[in-house]
């Protein structure tokens, strides 16, 4: 055999072993090479992620990501999201993380994981006060309002009576317009939302009807990066321990944490 035949063959050789070797990439240390942490939030879901007067976004998801790249000593980099990108996003490798008051499913868990939660939050359908419903078998000629994709409308979908009509619409301001604007009958959406809604507009203040799910929210992390993952609830761990969480849910939420959270 040649110099030059033997050459070729051990290039060859390599290429397909490296061809055939497991791709893996550390998320965590190229947050820390890059200096920036990726997060994608909500910008219309208050509390947790809306915009500001002074245009800038602030929320409970907000300052978790805050919180989450000081610990790391990162520069953070926000992307707005909603429901139905929030997982793509992350999946894509356009976002590190997903701070997106983010629920937990086994079709997510199949994609995606999860950190430990760092807020609560529950599903429910809302209405008038007035409204005489007491529980699923109520809902029946009633006309709901709900964000496509979002967590309430899997929930939702999966118990509502024959002779429900869900309305879906494609942001949560759309949701919530519908709901004030009388152009349904209930909407279906979190407890700390209607808060939000009820301050806006006393006329319309939106009552517990029938609770869905208790559905604390957590940190989504892209599979296969358990340095990421650890450390984030590491982070989380600490901020409870310290009353981070604590304060960020009295601030936004209006209410404590809750013990077992």
């Amino acid at each position: 055999m040649t110099k030059r035949r033997s050459a070729l063959l051990t290039a060859l050789l390599a290429s397909l072993m490296l061809s055939q070797a497991p791709a893996h990439a550390n998320g965590l240390d190229d947050i820390i090479a890059r200096g920036t942490l990726k997060v994608a939030v909500p910008q219309d879901f208050p509390p947790f992620g809306s915009v500001g007067p002074d245009m800038k976004p602030r929320g409970l998801d907000i300052d978790t990501a805050k919180l989450l790249a000081e610990q790391l000593k990162v520069k953070l980099e926000l992307t707005p999201v909603n429901s139905t990108n929030r997982i793509p996003f992350l999946t894509t490798g356009k976002v590190d993380l997903v701070i997106s008051s983010l629920g937990k499913n086994p079709e997510r868990e199949k994609v995606i994981d999860f950190s430990r939660a760092y807020a609560p939050f529950y599903l429910a359908v809302f209405g008038p006060p007035d409204a005489p419903i007491n529980g699923l078998a109520d809902l029946k000629g009633k006309t709901i309002s709900v964000t496509r994709g979002a967590i309430e409308d899997i929930e939702l979908t999966a118990v509502a009576p024959e002779g429900v009509t869900i309305k879906r619409f494609e942001d949560n301001n759309t949701t919530i317009a519908a709901y004030l604007a009388k152009q349904v009958d209930l909407i279906a959406s979190g407890n700390v939302v209607m808060v939000a809604i009820a301050e806006r507009n006393p006329k319309r203040i939106p009552a517990l009807k029938v609770k869905l799910k208790d559905s604390p929210v957590y940190v989504g992390v892209n599979k296969n990066e358990p340095a990421l993952l650890e450390k984030v609830n590491q982070i989380l761990a600490t901020a409870k321990a310290d009353g981070s969480l604590e304060k960020n849910a009295q601030l936004w939420l209006k209410q404590p944490l809750p013990a077992d959270l």
